[in-house]
């Protein structure tokens, strides 16, 4: 009888997968982080180089600056599985999708969120981001670039099956976002306003709390009714 592995070294095997992938391709590295600099930059070429006018759209010019480039990379998070049988291989060894979906999710931010939560106060200095609001701009892009891309993954396995499915993606998503989005710019335009920040960076930890439970389970269910049709 051939003995199942576990779910530990499913899981420890599928990050070491995933992050090998992931440095293995660097365009999925560079092109998020290349978008958000570039919009960055350009935006005071198209708006107004006046420091006055760019800090006071700085907070939510970079969050939704850092939404697209996250939803960017949304589409391959389980297509080349799809493509190539590993996700259907996943299944059918009878361990749970939870944790893989987890692990891959994982390894998105990790190459995604995270470089563009570091890359965050660079471009506050060039959209003349007040420093008050430097730290609540990180702290919120770092909770809220994880609850992008576990909500992104519904999206993504939703869409698995289907050719050129970014768009309905997008669609799908995007509403979701939202909440994000608001929460997360409004910490930031708090803190420059001399408002408490605490209240708002707590409903994103709760947000990120609760796609962290419900995210993944959401995404299994998908991936597994894209590989029965």
């Amino acid at each position: 009888m051939i003995e199942l592995p576990s779910l530990g070294k499913m899981l420890a095997a599928s990050l070491r997968r995933e992050i090998t992938l992931g440095f293995r391709n660097r365009g999925d590295i560079a092109n998020p982080a290349i978008f958000f600099l570039s919009i960055i930059v350009f935006v005071p070429l198209g708006i107004s180089p006046e420091s006055s006018v760019l800090s006071g759209i700085a907070p939510g010019m970079i969050w939704i600056v850092a939404l697209l480039a996250t939803l960017l990379s949304l589409d391959r998070l389980f297509q080349s599985d799809y493509e190539d049988g590993c996700l259907e291989q996943m299944v059918l060894s009878g361990q749970s999708l939870y944790w893989l979906v987890i692990a891959k999710v994982f390894v998105h931010w990790l190459i995604t969120g995270l470089p563009l939560t570091l890359l965050a106060p660079v471009l506050g200095v060039l959209m003349a981001l007040p420093a008050e609001g430097y730290y609540p701009l990180v702290i919120s892009l770092l909770l809220g670039t994880g609850s992008l891309s576990l909500i992104g993954a519904i999206g993504a396995a939703l869409t698995v099956a289907l050719r050129r499915g970014g768009l309905l993606l997008s669609l799908i998503i995007m509403p979701l976002y939202v909440p994000v989005l608001i929460f997360g710019s409004g910490a930031v335009r708090n803190a420059i306003d001399g408002s408490p920040i605490g209240p708002l960076l707590a409903i994103l930890g709760a947000f990120l709390a609760v796609s962290l439970l419900l995210a993944p389970l959401a995404a299994a269910g998908a991936l597994k009714i894209g590989l029965d049709h």
